[in-house]
């Protein structure tokens, strides 16, 4: 059980700062027009700081010959997950489909795995530095690709591509792999650590926030897509991943990561995008929801089944 309740446990954390987030704005303690610059804030801000920290200080090509696999993972990961979600898509009522799909599509794919495996492993983990690696592009593909994904038909903006995630994901990578990161002063990294460190709480409480806002006014709750989606997301999700690991027998720092990848709620800033490009944030806060709550209890499951095929060497 102890696989089950340690997972348990860094779900229920996020859940707690969305709730304090949901009470905050409640109480009038954060004005309604402020969740868009702090939105700005965690997307365009604190989390490229928490990338260019992460990178420069974990990433070690001369130590990680094979580093390069991890993204090849993320990159097979993200084929696979792609395909299930346009056929799964397909159970969604004509008008959820495009929230349906961004909502299956990208998961929480750094801030809970990186929870759980310090519940788990601790802070000092080597299989802290695999999630990195293993995700090294996914918040630049986000940022890139989610726009396109929430509204057909945008035209191309260069802005979308050259983001700070893309752009800080990769001076991080031509630092380390140059060589050149003892040039770069302790306060800059240390700096950046702290800012970016304010990116998870900060985009819980913005998503706890904007569900409040949601939740406020008039509307009904699509019960029977939530429930769908939940069903999906949740558990065939995890399912089909554990199916295809126990079938490959992939090295389990790679079989873990992609495990979590595959069993996590869907990622926090999507209803930041959903209102940015014009979907329907209140559907997409309600699969968000759903699919956290029900999360306390699919994550730690799908660790407990994975743990019964895969053990630490």
């Amino acid at each position: 059980m102890t696989l089950f309740l340690a997972t348990f446990q860094a779900v229920a954390t996020l859940l707690a700062i969305g709730c304090l987030g949901f009470w905050l704005i409640s109480r009038h303690f954060i004005a309604e027009h402020a969740m868009g610059p702090f939105s700005a804030l965690a997307i365009d801000i604190a989390l490229p700081c928490l990338i260019f920290a992460n990178i420069i200080g974990t990433f070690e090509p001369a130590s990680s010959s094979g580093w390069w696999q991890l993204p090849l993972g993320w990159a097979a990961f993200t084929v696979g997950s792609f395909a299930l979600t346009v056929l799964s898509s397909y159970l969604a009522a004509q008008a959820t489909r495009r929230e349906f799909r961004a909502c299956l599509f990208y998961q929480n794919g750094i801030f809970l795995p990186l929870t759980i495996i310090t519940q788990l492993f601790g802070t000092d983990s080597p299989l802290l530095v695999a999630l990195f690696l293993f995700t090294l592009m996914f918040p630049a593909f986000f940022f890139t690709t989610a726009p396109a994904l929430f509204k057909a038909g945008l035209s191309f903006n260069r802005s979308r591509v050259l983001n700070p995630v893309l752009i800080s994901t990769l001076l991080a990578m031509a630092v380390k792999l140059a060589g050149a990161d003892a040039c770069i002063p302790g306060f800059i990294v240390s700096s950046c650590r702290q800012v970016g460190a304010i990116s998870v709480p900060l985009l819980m409480i913005i998503v706890g926030g904007s569900i409040f806002l949601d939740f406020r006014q008039p509307g009904r709750i699509r019960v029977l897509e939530v429930m769908k989606f939940v069903l999906v997301k949740n558990v065939a999700f995890p399912l089909v991943a554990l199916g295809m690991l126990v079938l490959l027998r992939p090295s389990y720092p790679m079989a873990l990561i992609v495990m979590l990848q595959a069993s996590v709620p869907p990622i926090t800033a999507l209803p930041v995008f959903a209102e940015r490009y014009q979907a329907d944030r209140g559907l997409v806060n309600q699969f968000m929801v759903a699919s956290f709550l029900a999360a306390l209890i699919t994550v730690p499951t799908a660790i407990m089944l994975f743990g019964r095929f895969f053990s630490p060497a």
